[in-house]
């Protein structure tokens, strides 16, 4: 059975120094409120593994959390560069970061590979491009039945899985709809998952088609955080904050207005902060 533990705790028993964490979501459900936490823990020396890595690796990566960063595509998305990054790789601020570069295909294969409890996944892939050339994790195998050459990159299994969710109920299940990511496969490939949620049910009731569900024994400690996905948007209950994403960029753009928007924003916030800000959107949208 799942556990169920305020946000500070689930962050406190899952993530150590020195983990692989991946945190995933794409567009929708990326777990904010949980990188907020880890970053007001002073988790240090993480690899952090996402296909779309944006504003919460940022901040994790500007705040001097991670050592390394495993993605397929990084940036603040629609608006342009993330900044914290650029300067961590560019200019070793606030300490030097290193990068394994990767397609979308590439990594999605890999998590799935991982899921599965496979040392590798082989896709076609990395055909007439320059990647091969400064990722060594990128290989390739022959087909014993055809002999095709095909790509291999190492499976994803990290220490913790981190994702976002709507609902979770009292047996522990995990409820995801709406566009879906690796989430799923994150959480099966990972030693140790947490899950935050947006609220927790009786029942699940009716769902849509593409409804996942992540089944208790799958899941590690759940954590009840209403907006917890914010400024992304969580299907049914608040839109994208377009406005935050934007804003980003100039904030991120200099260390000391960084460093002065975490101290006012992360550092003395707490995960109830979501919730207001979520409830700041649907005012606005009335």
């Amino acid at each position: 059975m799942s556990r169920f533990l305020p946000l500070a705790a689930a962050v406190e028993s899952t993530i150590r120094d020195g983990d692989t964490v991946a945190m995933e979501g794409f567009t929708h459900l990326i777990p904010f409120a949980a990188g907020h936490e880890v970053i007001r823990q002073r988790r240090r020396h993480l690899t952090l593994i996402r296909m779309t890595p944006d504003l919460i690796y940022d901040q994790l990566i500007g705040m001097g959390c991670a050592d390394k960063l495993v993605f397929s595509w990084v940036g603040n998305p629609g608006v342009g560069s993330l900044h914290r990054f650029r300067d961590a790789y560019e200019n070793g601020w606030p300490a030097p970061i290193a990068i394994e570069e990767h397609s979308h295909a590439a990594m999605a294969n890999a998590y799935e590979a991982g899921a599965a409890g496979l040392p590798f996944a082989v896709f076609r892939g990395y055909i007439g491009v320059d990647l091969p050339k400064v990722n060594r994790n990128i290989r390739h195998v022959t087909c014993p039945f055809t002999g095709e050459r095909l790509a291999a990159v190492p499976a994803i299994r990290p220490d913790v899985a981190v994702i976002h969710a709507l609902k979770a109920d009292r047996a522990g299940n995990v409820l995801i709809e709406g566009i879906v990511g690796v989430q799923k496969e994150a959480v099966l490939a990972a030693k140790r998952s947490l899950v935050t949620v947006e609220e927790i049910v009786e029942d699940f009731g009716e769902r849509s088609a593409n409804a996942v569900i992540l089944p208790s024994w799958s899941v590690g400690v759940i954590a009840c955080v209403p907006g917890g996905a914010h400024p992304s948007y969580a299907h049914g209950y608040y839109k994208r904050d377009n406005a935050y994403y934007k804003a980003w960029d100039a904030i991120s753009r200099d260390r000391d207005a960084f460093l002065a928007w975490m101290k006012t924003n992360v550092l003395e916030q707490g995960p109830e902060a979501f919730a207001v800000h979520c409830s700041r959107l649907r005012a606005a949208a009335e």
